[in-house]
């Protein structure tokens, strides 16, 4: 049976290790459906942490500690990566300096270049002069609040915010495809540069295309962030098509 990408020398690839919430059930499938334009160069390797609920509270912030992301970069490390990304956004209203740290304690541990789904987003936001942020997110009105608060502080003007309201991780991955589409047209703001779409388990990634041509407006998905960052991270420009305006190089 043939395969159905290329079946290249080991050597020749750029290994990217992804640190995922246990709950998510997005972000891998379609980090390889973005991906399958890149088989032949690119692969994507997977470990987990515990993450269910995402809230301003001691028991969501207890899954963010750094013992447990650590452990899960250790194993990630057993195999020869480039680059291990933390494939999450909590530091978007936990603020950014949460995942600087978090990425000098898995240098630290690893000796491999780390970075994430927020400081990627930040890097795009600079890279594209992307300054005024709509945002859609699946999260309650106080954890927006706290993105919003956080994207202001480090320079970003929110022009608009729609959220849902979520609070358990399996229930974002849940939401139908038009209920999607409805909060991504919701967030289409005239002012806008991009439209934010900040979480990992949201499955708003393949609507990039349709929801730009809809509006106009460029959609900065988190899977396709973090996917585009740890690429650039660990030296490699993806060569993709079909995933939206962000990765226009």
């Amino acid at each position: 049976m043939p395969l159905p990408y290329p079946y290249n020398p080991a050597e020749s690839y750029t290994r990217i290790g992804h640190i995922m919430p246990s709950s998510n059930t997005w972000a891998e499938p379609l980090t390889y459906a973005m991906n399958m334009q890149e088989a032949g160069r690119i692969s994507h390797h997977f470990s987990r942490i515990t993450v269910q609920k995402l809230a301003l509270n001691a028991a969501s912030e207890a899954h963010f500690q750094f013992e447990p992301m650590r452990a899960a970069a250790r194993l990630l490390a057993d195999a020869p990566l480039d680059v291990i990304t933390w494939n999450g956004t909590a530091a978007s209203w936990r603020g950014i300096e949460q995942d600087l740290r978090l990425c000098e304690a898995i240098e630290a541990e690893t000796g491999i270049k780390a970075t994430s789904a927020t400081i990627g987003y930040y890097d795009l936001f600079a890279r594209k002069n992307w300054k005024k942020i709509s945002l859609a997110v699946p999260y309650t009105e106080d954890v927006t609040a706290a993105i919003v608060e956080n994207y202001t502080r480090s320079g970003f003007e929110v022009v608009h915010a729609v959220s849902l309201g979520c609070v358990a991780n399996v229930d974002i991955g849940a939401t139908p495809p038009d209920k999607v589409r409805a909060l991504l047209r919701a967030a289409a703001h005239d002012a806008a540069d991009c439209i934010a779409v900040v979480c990992t388990n949201f499955p708003a990634t393949a609507l990039a295309e349709e929801i730009e041509a809809e509006t106009g407006i460029a959609m900065a998905d988190s899977i396709s962030v973090t996917y585009l960052d740890a690429c650039l991270k660990a030296g490699v420009t993806p060569r993709i098509t079909g995933w939206g305006k962000m990765f226009d190089m």
